[in-house]
């Protein structure tokens, strides 16, 4: 049998996806079975989502939406951003897609080419690194901080080589990079800042919504997100001199944008591209609940909220480390972590939470620790952090609509399993 080639070699599975697939069928096979993969919420949508999507089938919202996506849509985005931050961001700057990891590839493969160098953290999800790959592109992890779990924007710079095009910064939780540093450093050495802000809706760095402040910013709608439309995405464009590259690679490598327009007379293939349209109906789902991004947030953080007071006393004993957020950031209650004493303690931390019914669970395994990570790319300086710290934390249940209740067991049992 003939190899495969390069470019299918470079897609790499999704371990969590396949761990998720596998409790979906034991759940459904009558097994009582706890998921540890996801990590999605088990509750159900809510009726005002449900009623969105029935909406748009009963208005026959169900063709071909435009190429950058619906336009009441993008609307909306543009309508959170002059809200929340007073940012004036017309439609035509903003595309919608069917999933974050393909926005993060648009916007690698409208400056990147083959054999270019893109230094990114290695606390990431896969996709970050798939869409560069895929794009081309040679991987170079560097450290972490320890206090955000984000890049090292110290680390940077001494990773930069002749290749190096793009920095990828990911905003882990919610909670911003350092990105006043990390620009200054794109700046002085040409180079472009893709923000990965697949967590990052609703929150902010010194007042500016993140993923406004590099060269693109990516969003994911995955319905483990604060807002989800099952699968999805939005990339926002901050330099319009890319909005006709991104839009030719979404949509099946066609200026087909153009001709909605009326800018051609007729539509072509002009470049390599793919078809990354969400459905209007995933579009009506998301819209639904962007009209509601205030109250879902603040339900957020109410939560997030109780569950840093109620640690607090913990932490101030030494026992555990609670997430850390910097003076000039805002976060989005995206995720409640803590930090255990080390893998031990985290390992049994999680064994007695699910043995009274709580599903808390770690995050990423470090990309450069995994086979195609050590495939497409390498780790420049020390792993001081980004291993050590990876094996301490645990996520606490976190979601829209989580009881008070709810909320209450978890800090009990948290509790509980400190005062053996």
């Amino acid at each position: 049998m003939k190899e495969l080639s390069r470019i299918a070699s470079a897609v790499q599975a999704s371990t969590t996806m396949a761990i998720d697939a596998m409790f979906k069928q034991m759940k459904a096979d009558g097994v009582d079975v706890i998921g540890f993969g996801a990590g999605e919420p088990d509750f159900n949508t809510p009726d005002n989502i449900k009623a969105a999507g029935i909406a748009a089938i009963e208005q026959n919202i169900t063709r071909y939406p435009p190429a950058a996506g619906t336009v009441e849509l993008r609307q909306a985005v543009c309508g959170r951003m002059k809200a929340d931050y007073g940012l004036e961001y017309k439609p035509s700057q903003v595309v919608v897609s069917s999933g974050a990891k393909h926005l993060v590839y648009l916007a690698l493969r409208a400056v990147v080419n083959p054999g270019d160098e893109v230094i990114l953290p290695s606390y990431t999800f896969s996709s970050t690194a798939t869409a560069a790959v895929l794009a081309g592109a040679k991987l170079v992890f560097v450290d972490i901080r320890p206090d955000t779990m984000n890049i090292d924007e110290t680390k940077i710079e001494q990773a930069i080589t002749d290749k190096t095009r793009v920095i990828i910064a990911m905003h882990y939780a919610g909670v911003a990079c350092e990105m006043d540093t990390i620009m200054d450093i794109a700046r002085r050495h040409d180079l472009k800042v893709v923000e990965d802000a697949a967590q990052g809706v609703m929150s902010s760095y010194k007042g500016k919504a993140l993923g406004t402040i590099g060269d693109f910013g990516c969003y994911s709608f995955h319905e483990t997100k604060n807002y989800s439309m099952g699968e999805g995405g939005a990339l926002v464009i901050n330099n319009p001199a890319y909005n006709e590259r991104a839009e030719i690679l979404r949509e099946k490598g066609t200026n087909r944008a153009k001709f909605f327009r009326g800018q051609v007379d007729k539509y072509t293939w002009v470049d390599f591209g793919d078809s990354y349209l969400p459905s209007e109906l995933n579009a009506a789902y998301l819209w639904a609940q962007l009209l509601h991004a205030d109250e879902i947030n603040d339900n957020r953080m109410a939560t997030w909220n109780a569950y840093h007071d109620a640690f607090r006393p913990l932490a101030d004993a030494g026992r555990v480390e609670l997430p850390t957020i910097p003076a000039d950031c805002v976060h989005n209650a995206h995720m409640f972590y803590l930090k255990c004493r080390d893998l031990e303690e985290r390992t049994a931390l999680i064994r007695h939470l699910k043995a009274n019914d709580i599903l808390a669970v770690f995050h990423y395994i470090p990309l450069h620790s995994a086979p195609a990570g050590k495939k497409f790319g390498r780790f420049d300086g020390a792993d001081v952090y980004t291993t050590a710290e990876s094996e301490r934390l645990v996520r606490l249940p976190m979601y829209y609509g989580l009881t008070e209740a709810d909320r209450n067991k978890v800090i009990a049992k948290v509790l509980e399993f400190y005062a053996q």
